[in-house]
């Protein structure tokens, strides 16, 4: 701040992430966004939440704390599908854990509050904004209330939020107070209980939270309707009460223009980690170091997906001169070896297409422009696409421009000069791609296409590819124990598999995530559309199995998948035939892995770990508390960009066992005990 000359910020972005001033990064654009209209930011990135002390370092902020929990749900970011703490964190430094809390949107808000009472609070990011409503968690399996009034929040901004936090901003800068900023499109806020909720033909109630909580109907509807009401040109606005108080869910913000998606991408990012982290790797910059986002919004509508839910379902593309641009200022970057890695967005074939009559857009509330069928009035040109790819690969310095982003198979289909190019000149050697299952009933409730059509997309590619002299493959994304998918469909999965020749390398666990509609169907177990009943899997063992069939040639999965298949009475699966998932005896490896295993949980038994307490010795209490040490404080800021302050880690939690020896075996430690949370030990403490 004294280098650039400032007694005060008028903004401070707080973030669950590090900074990184790459377009990529939420804290990162934003900051920048801000900084280019006049106003005085500083990032704190992932600080220390134990106090407010970090929150003051700045001074008292003249407009706004702006909160974010980062790029991803933080308890997505923390929790893996089967409920187990994950081993890193592609967002901090050297993917180290433990560097934000639990529901870090809480948390940040409380300390924004506590450090400087009567400045304006405003959430956002993924978490906010897919938790502005009541909502299921998936991690403590109950539905929450909006996040606006767990973390007391004055707005929350959902969606893309580049045109709505510069509104904001502009409000708070010329006088006016939170409340007469109420009516901006894109925020969400709290009514309290002497505040009459807004009505008319342009307002929407929905069913309460405390109704929602118990009548899965009425959880239903509340889904129902709050996905019809997403378009931004027809939205209505929500209201949800909680108890005496209650939610306001503006319609969207409308889609940036592309002068705007110009304006925002053409900012001066250093495309840099913040000189602070030294020589730590960020794993999540590394991804998109040297790719380029051409286009933003998918109107797949898959109900697993949060990307239509808060990117938008209408596409918004830059210009071809602007990613021209930013390709050629990569290509002028030291390290630069000569290869975009990515050159796409949520969906890689995308790019330009709208529906060809605004009018009827203005008025669509379908969900998916693409299911069950293509729309006709979808305009599906790859023309443009083609020309910014041939473009793209003549830029000096540029040897290479691949595609990373999954292709959208049903629309590559349709244009076979597309797939030509993209076959010749921008995959190296595998193409993602996601048909997610094979059956159909999985796959409707997905909103996805037939599994035909992935295998006539495998085929044409090849073909390209063959035609070109290369050889490459398809890389298939399936998904396990999604809503539907019980073990007969996840055997059958499995059979077509084996006569495709294909051996997925990696497998996706269906999670619930907040606002999906599949996760509304997790939950109730319906249909939040016909209201027919779903089939569900949630046991963790059942899980487990599913994820083994999609990987039936693993070795290690062998008596995995064999107790699956008896369960389902299909004998005829197993031993030398041609669709057979397994032989009829076990594999030296899985025999191995087998005795290892028992071992291990011999080992467990007899050593008392997985007991809450030790073996009886009547001694009182358990062992001593033990915890993590997490990262240490930043050491300080250079280069441009918005003024930043850096923390990291986070508070101990240890374990202690036991009680009085009672000569009872001891018990073990229940599946469903209550959890405190996440808490790992953060540097200079100990635990008591």
């Amino acid at each position: 701040m004294a280098a650039r000359g400032w007694d005060a910020v008028d903004v401070v972005l707080i973030s669950g992430d590090a900074y990184v001033d790459h377009p990529s990064f939420a804290n990162g654009l934003i900051g920048r966004l801000l900084e280019a209209a006049g106003f005085r930011v500083a990032v704190l990135a992932q600080p220390d939440w134990n106090t407010c002390e970090p929150w003051r370092q700045f001074g008292r902020p003249r407009l706004f704390f702006g909160v974010s929990a980062g790029n991803m749900d933080s308890m997505i970011n923390h929790y893996t599908a089967n409920r187990k703490v994950r081993n890193d964190d592609a967002y901090s430094p050297n993917g180290e854990i433990g560097r934000r809390p639990d529901r870090a949107t809480l948390a940040y808000c409380q300390r924004s509050r506590e450090a400087f009472p009567g400045v304006p609070v405003v959430a956002g990011g993924v978490e906010a904004s897919l938790r502005r409503l009541a909502h299921y968690d998936y991690w403590s399996d109950t539905v929450r209330r909006s996040i606006i009034l767990d973390s007391k929040a004055d707005l929350v901004v959902f969606g893309m939020g580049e045109r709505t936090v510069l509104e904001v901003a502009r409000g708070l800068d010329a006088g006016k107070t939170v409340k007469e900023l109420r009516d901006i499109r894109g925020v969400a806020y709290r009514l309290g209980a002497s505040e009459p909720p807004p009505a008319g033909p342009d307002t929407l109630e929905l069913p309460t939270y405390e109704t929602v909580t118990t009548d899965k109907l009425a959880f239903c509807e509340m889904t129902r309707i709050s996905h019809l009401e997403t378009n931004p040109h027809n939205a209505r606005r929500l209201v949800q009460r909680h108890g005496r108080e209650a939610v306001v869910v503006n319609p969207p913000a409308l889609p940036l223009e592309q002068p705007e998606m110009d304006q925002v991408y053409g900012l001066p990012f250093t495309r840099k980690p913040h000189p602070s982290y030294g020589a730590a790797r960020i794993p999540a910059f590394e991804v998109v170091e040297h790719s380029v986002q051409i286009m933003r919004g998918c109107f797949g509508g898959c109900t697993f997906c949060s990307i239509t839910a808060h990117e938008g379902r209408i596409i918004q593309s830059r210009s071809q001169e602007s990613v021209i641009t930013e390709i050629k200022l990569l290509a002028s970057q030291p390290g630069f070896k000569g290869t975009v890695s990515d050159i796409g967005g949520p969906t890689a074939n995308m790019y330009q297409m709208r529906c060809t009559r605004p009018e009827v857009e203005a008025k669509c509330r379908r969900l998916s422009c693409v299911h069950p069928t293509v729309c006709k009035l979808l305009g599906t040109n790859h023309g443009p696409l083609k020309e910014l790819m041939r473009e793209a690969r003549t830029v000096e310095g540029v040897k290479r421009v691949l595609v990373a982003s999954g292709v959208r198979m049903d629309l590559a289909r349709r244009d076979p000069e597309y797939l030509e190019e993209l076959a010749a000149h921008h995959v190296g050697g595998h193409l993602k791609v996601a048909p997610e299952h094979t059956d159909p009933e999985v796959l409707n409730l997905m909103k996805k296409p037939s599994a035909d059509d992935y295998v006539e997309f495998d085929k044409a590619f090849k073909d390209a590819s063959r035609r070109v002299g290369k050889k490459q493959y398809t890389v298939p994304y399936f998904i396990a124990s999604h809503p539907g998918s019980g073990l007969e469909q996840m055997i059958d999965l499995a059979v077509f598999l084996k006569r495709n020749g294909y051996k997925p390398d990696q497998v996706q666990d269906f999670i619930p995530s907040p606002f999906d509609i599949a996760a509304c169907m997790y939950h109730t177990g319906l249909d939040p559309m016909t209201r027919e009943p779903v089939t569900i899997t949630k046991g963790l063992r059942d899980r487990r199995t599913q994820r083994a069939l999609l990987q039936f040639f693993k070795p290690e999965n062998y008596f995995e998948v064999r107790r699956a298949l008896e369960q389902a009475g299909r004998h005829d699966l197993i031993g030398s035939g041609c669709d057979c998932l397994i032989p009829a005896r076990p594999p030296k490896e899985a025999l191995d892995r087998k005795r290892s295993e028992a071992t291990r949980a011999l080992t467990e038994r007899t050593s008392g770990d997985h007991l809450r307490g030790g073996p009886a010795t009547g001694r009182e209490g358990g062992g001593p508390a033990t915890g993590r040490e997490g990262g240490g404080p930043a050491t300080g800021r250079e280069g441009g960009g918005p003024a930043t302050g850096r923390e990291g880690g986070g508070p101990a939690t240890g374990r202690e066992g036991g009680g009085p020896a009672t000569g009872k075996p001891p018990k073990k430690q229940g599946r469903q005990r209550k959890s405190v949370g996440y808490r790992p030990k953060r540097p200079g403490q100990s635990h008591q």
